[in-house]
């Protein structure tokens, strides 16, 4: 094995350690950060100096998009006119592995003065920053991955991973949801998959192809080959109920079996209880159906409309596909 690949292994063994070590210390202190941030009603600072600000920059987008609102603030820009970022029902969230960061020394009178709610995130228990803080977790590490020891690796890797584990905390308490995080990420594909829904993919109207129960077996034919979506039909009763579907695959096997295939009414056809899926469920879950029962096409419903069993519209595969939801 290369020197260079001993010192990767190295590397990931000593943060992988550090991270690890960080099981042990998720208690009480823990649990008080976490309900801290929940049950404010303002927003979260997070500041933090050199490695640390960079980790404190990540885990404000992390906040921001997981349902906790949150900003980044410089401590050397923070005496300089941005502590008036900081409001009254907001809570300040400090990281710095020594705990002795001079620029914190401003924010720490400011948020002192103001009562204002202050969490450290250190690897140093009796810095000024931890006594300061009203709760402050420890990721102190046993050494860093760095192998001059100098460079923050293994204890920034720390920072983050305690930060994250809050964040996803506080977002669980909150109860936010996938469909939340779409909102927050309309621009990405996983975004896209959560907020698109069927009833925005399917066809419906007169490209619905539907046939009453008496309806001709030649008149079935040119249904399914005339409409936008080929290869099916739904056979709906005198309410309009859908009771019946008729695929290609029905068709070969009658033309393979029968001597007449153009006898017949599209009752003699047609399967019972066909697969379903509600107009306003995710696209993503239609795609999931068709692919747990290996089908290629949903009839669409609407269980909030008065006739809850008619088909409003059908869902074919290849939908789900150009939306790019695969």
């Amino acid at each position: 094995m290369s020197k260079v690949i001993q010192q990767g292994l190295r590397v990931l063994d000593v943060e992988a350690q550090a991270i690890l070590a960080l099981k042990e210390r998720l208690g009480a202190e823990f649990e008080q950060v976490v309900k801290i941030i929940t049950t404010s009603k303002g927003k979260l600072i997070l500041t933090g100096m050199g490695k640390s600000g960079q980790i404190a920059r990540k885990l404000a987008s992390t906040f921001s998009s997981t349902g906790t609102p949150a900003v980044f603030l410089h401590p050397a820009e923070s005496s300089h006119g941005d502590l008036g970022v900081i409001e009254n029902d907001d809570v300040v969230m400090a990281l710095s592995y020594g705990g002795e960061s001079p620029e914190f020394a401003g924010i720490l009178r400011f948020v002192a003065r103001k009562g204002i709610p202050l969490v450290a995130i250190t690897g140093n228990m009796n810095s000024s920053l931890a006594k300061a803080a009203q709760v402050t977790l420890n990721v102190h590490v046993s050494e860093e991955a760095c192998p001059l020891g100098l460079a923050p690796t293994a204890s920034s890797t720390a920072t983050l991973a305690f930060g994250d584990a809050v964040a996803m905390a506080v977002m669980a308490e909150k109860g936010f949801s996938s469909e939340d995080f779409a909102e927050f990420h309309p621009g990405g594909s996983l975004g896209y998959r959560l907020l698109t829904r069927v009833k925005d993919v399917m066809h419906s109207g007169d490209a619905l192809p539907t046939v009453g129960l008496e309806a001709p077996v030649r008149e079935v034919f040119s249904i399914m080959t005339h409409k936008d979506v080929r290869g099916a039909a739904g056979v709906v009763d005198e309410k309009g109920d859908l009771v019946g579907v008729i695929t290609d695959g029905q068709i070969r096997r009658r033309l393979e079996k029968s001597t007449d295939p153009l006898t017949g009414v599209a009752k003699d056809l047609m399967t019972t209880n066909p697969r379903t899926i509600d107009a306003n469920e995710l696209a993503e879950k239609a795609l999931f159906v068709m692919e747990q029962f290996q089908i290629n096409m949903l009839f669409v419903l609407d269980k909030d409309s008065a006739n809850a069993r008619k088909p409003v519209g059908i869902l074919h595969v290849q939908d789900l596909l150009r939306a790019k939801l695969r």
